[in-house]
């Protein structure tokens, strides 16, 4: 399972290793300039081992200082060992205890994988390949193992000593040092392993577990930062909570613990008892964060809690199975987020996150099936296919069995792999033995590339009362499988009478149909209701019951229609959408709008603000104006960005224009004067206050005005960044000023600075990419620390198509520059950045040949890492 530069590693190949780890015994001894670290490994030779054969172990950037086999040191010609690797020659046929030692420099490990130091603390990101960079091992998920870990540090600079587990001893270690012992009786893989050494703040609570169990809780953080970590604090217990009623699960350990650090990779990472997170997605004050981030900070800490069953209790077998724990865990911390706030409004969100992301992921040059069956570089496989499209593929299962057959499906799961380290083929099987049902079909979700098409043709013949509906699904070729069989593809559907009710049948027939689903498994199925008394409206994948692209055929009249009366508030919001998104797309590309089209929208939008059966922050998301990526996507290809843009404008101009005296009123209505609340009730109202601000801003010339008042006048980061962030968007007359103050205000915050660097990067001017270039140039900015690279390059290749593909190839260019820099650094965050090059096929022929110039000349430079690498060949190849 090793990853070389050039190797590609295939599903195909997987085998156990031919030893097995029993057990795992660490000493780390951290001092200020070094971290020594030993390791007690007790291994034995598998049933079908042949005597004589090497133990490999894995190595990254580590060099060997000692190595002695049951207390007896090795000879030089017993091992190799060098920076990627330890093979014992010839180890006993039997069990025995590997003792090695290797000395560390954490301070230097700008990487952030394996032991670093972040801000003066010590701490570990060991997923997926990070602990073999604190220690030869057979760094890979299916070796799981009890661990039991001694940290000893300087008392002075560290405090606080973490690991996973247990706390089973502590005391002084002479020489102002002190010591701790941590045991984690659960075995777990090695990517699991977690370590915090620093001098940390903490806040203390407990929860009480279903069987009355009290478990310790704790929120670590830099001094001064603990009253941030309170809603953290209750987004834990309320997801400790909601895992006992929805699945059953209790908590194993006696202590659960979190660590916020400034400098991390990711959002977060699941340890066992033991959860290092970005601070970002921790620290929360009225003054300093908005309602989304109290989301995110919600949806993540439950997210990495509920890994505690699956993905820690049970875990991957190889990373190809890495949307086993990454898809049902985000479908998890999807369903405790709808029931937390609004199920429809999340059920939006988490829509819009697929169909901007993962579309095109699944449509372009990057496109892997959940399960990939082969990579080159696994880090690049912390996609939005893997995790998104893995959780709808749960949600899909879900909807098929059904909310019973789901949940007997899940404690069968429980039951039969806890402790295990599985596969999906595992996972599915459980659902197949609970409800006797054949998820053999359904299992190519798993395996298969692609965004499928259904296309919709219906049919209604008065006399007989009968309604025909058609569906064909079509799924386009993608890298290595140009041949796509049929899915299972569940429809939540109803059909919707003139006067906007539900409609019956008295008998339906040619196709699989229960209730409200129909089961779509065969590349084209008719089916006929019967006693349909009048030519019903469909109203298909409701909920968004599939990741499919939906060619409805129904016209904007039909749409408008769903929009004002579906009982399905997703396809409310779709269908109002669809009609924007369509005649946008189609103004882009030279057939304009008619004055009545855009009159019928203005209605529909008025209507739905005017419905007093809506919640707030659903209307917030349905007059929203699908943005320049949505348009992009949907035209397909040979896109022009500036053509769209322009559109856009235009669009927004002549929707809002003979309602912006009704909208501004509406705004001023929606202030709030009640102190500051997270909760959803404030959330949505805010949101909807947001949402008219924007259409105001872009379409009326008393917008610009309004943000420039509210961002004075804001008492909560909320609507001040909301008005930052539209003002830069739309660069009015006040943005430059709004930008210096906000930055002069909020220097000394980081978390806050981020968001300025998101509006920065997402100005509507053309001095975006000189503004860029100078505040990486700046002696201050933070080149090394992911979050400020993500917010300011992240949130441009992303969210400011107009600048990022312009046809001059400056911002390509740009971005391959800073690539290039940043790859020496940090290699994932660099490859993550590239990846907004997926758009490549998308684009007009004079911007793909600058984008593939950029790319060439970034492919041309030596020593790129292999992140960077695969995502490059990647990319050029399609």
């Amino acid at each position: 399972m090793r990853t070389d530069t050039e190797q590609t590693i295939f599903l195909r190949d997987y085998e156990p290793t031919p030893y097995r780890i029993v057990s795992v015994d660490l000493d780390f001894r951290i001092t200020e300039e070094m971290t020594r670290v030993r390791a007690q490994l007790t291994i034995e030779p598998r049933e079908e081992t042949a005597p004589g054969t090497p133990l490999v172990l894995d190595g990254d950037g580590i060099s060997l200082h000692s190595i002695a086999i049951d207390g007896a040191p090795l000879v030089l010609a017993a091992y190799a060992a060098d920076e990627t690797g330890l093979t014992v020659v010839e180890p006993p046929y039997r069990r025995f205890v590997l003792d090695t030692e290797v000395l560390l420099k954490p301070e230097t490990n700008s990487k952030l994988m394996g032991l670093y130091r972040s801000s003066g603390t010590w701490c570990t990101q060991c997923e997926p390949e990070g602990f073999r960079r604190i220690t030869y091992y057979l760094d890979r998920p299916d070796i799981l193992a009890p661990f039991k870990v001694r940290i000893t540090a300087p008392q002075s600079v560290a405090p606080v000593l973490l690991s996973n587990g247990n706390l089973i001893e502590q005391g002084a270690a002479g020489d102002g040092m002190h010591y701790v012992v941590w045991e984690d009786p659960f075995p777990k893989p090695a990517y699991l392993f977690a370590l915090v050494a620093g001098d940390l703040g903490v806040i203390k609570d407990s929860f009480t577990t279903m069987s009355g169990r009290e478990v310790e809780l704790g929120i670590y953080c830099s001094h001064g930062k603990e009253n941030e970590c309170l809603y953290a604090m209750d987004s834990l217990k309320r997801s400790m909570a909601w895992d006992e009623k929805r699945f059953g699960r209790e908590y194993d350990l006696d202590v659960f613990n979190i660590v916020a650090v400034s400098d991390f990779n990711f959002g977060a990472m699941e340890n066992k008892g033991l959860n290092i997170f970005n601070d970002k997605l921790v620290f929360a004050s009225p003054e300093t964060a908005s309602d989304a981030n109290y989301a995110s900070i919600e949806r993540v800490i439950a997210h990495e809690y509920f890994h505690n069953w699956t993905g820690n209790r049970i875990t991957c077998r190889d990373w190809f199975q890495l949307c086993l724990k990454e898809g049902l865990t985000v479908y998890r911390d999807q369903e405790f987020s709808s029931d937390e706030r609004s199920r429809p409004v999340q059920r939006i969100h988490d829509v819009e996150n697929l169909r901007v992301s993962q579309f095109p992921e699944d449509g372009g040059p990057l496109a892997h099936p959940p399960r990939p069956d082969r990579y080159r570089e696994i880090n690049n496989f912390y996609t939005t296919t893997v995790y998104q499209k893995g959780a709808e593929v749960v949600r899909m299962l879900a909807t098929i069995l059904g909310e019973d057959g789901f949940r007997k499906g899940m404690d069968l799961y429980f039951e039969h792999h806890d402790g295990d380290a599985t596969t999906i083929e595992a996972f599915l099987k459980v659902f197949e033995e609970a409800n006797g049902v054949d998820l053999g079909q359904f299992s190519r979700w798993y395996t298969e590339a692609g965004t499928p098409e259904v296309t919709v043709s219906e049919d209604y013949d008065a006399a007989s009362q009968t309604y025909r509906l058609t569906l064909t699904q079509k799924t386009n070729p993608t890298p290595n499988q140009p041949e796509k069989a049929p899915f299972v593809i569940p429809v939540r559907f109803g059909l919707l009478g003139p006067n906007g009710s539900e409609m019956s049948w008295s008998a339906v027939s040619g196709g699989t149909v229960h209730d409200d689903l129909i089961i779509l498994d065969k590349e084209s199925v008719t089916i006929s209701f019967e006693g349909i008394a009048n030519k019903p409206v469909p109203s298909l994948f409701r909920g968004f019951s599939a990741p499919v692209r939906l060619n409805s055929g129904l016209g904007e009249d039909n749409l408008l229609f769903l929009a004002r009366h579906d009982a399905d508030p997703f396809n409310r919001w779709d269908a109002l959408q669809s009609v924007s998104t369509h005649l946008l797309a189609d103004a882009a590309q030279g057939r304009p709008w008619h004055a009545d089209n855009i009159e019928a929208l203005r209605q529909a939008l008025l209507d739905t603000l005017d419905d007093a059966h809506l919640d707030d922050a659903f209307k917030a998301q349905a007059i929203g104006i699908p943005d320049e990526t949505v348009i992009g996507r949907h035209i397909g290809r040979d896109i022009d960005p500036d053509s769209i843009a322009r559109v856009r404008k235009e669009f927004i101009t002549a929707l809002v224009g003979p309602m912006d005296s009704k909208l501004e009123a509406l705004f001023a209505s929606l202030a709030i004067t009640d102190a500051y609340s997270p909760g959803a009730g404030q959330a949505g109202r805010r949101a909807l206050r947001t949402a008219l601000l924007s259409l105001l801003v872009a379409g009326s010339g008393r917008g610009a005005a309004l943000a420039e008042r509210l961002y004075a006048n804001a008492g909560n980061m909320t609507e001040r960044s909301a008005a930052l962030a539209i003002s830069a968007r739309n660069w009015t007359r006040d943005a430059p000023a709004l930008l210096g103050d906000f930055r002069a205000r909020y220097s000394g915050d980081a978390l806050v600075f981020d968001k300025w660097l998101v509006a920065s990067a997402q100005a509507g001017d053309d001095g975006v990419i000189e503004r860029m270039r100078t505040i990486l140039a700046a002696p201050d900015f933070p080149r090394t620390n992911p979050n400020r690279l993500r917010s300011l390059l992240g949130s441009f290749v992303m969210n400011n198509p107009a600048q990022f593909l312009k046809e001059d190839g400056s911002g390509f260019r740009f971005i391959c520059e800073a690539v290039t820099e940043i790859d020496k650094v940090n290699p994932q965050v660099a490859a993550r950045i590239l990846t907004g090059f997926r758009v490549l096929p998308m684009l007009e022929e004079r911007r793909r040949v600058a984008a593939r110039a950029a790319l060439e000349s970034l492919r041309s430079q030596d020593g790129l890492s292999r992140n960077t690498q695969d995502i490059l060949q990647r990319i050029l190849a399609g």
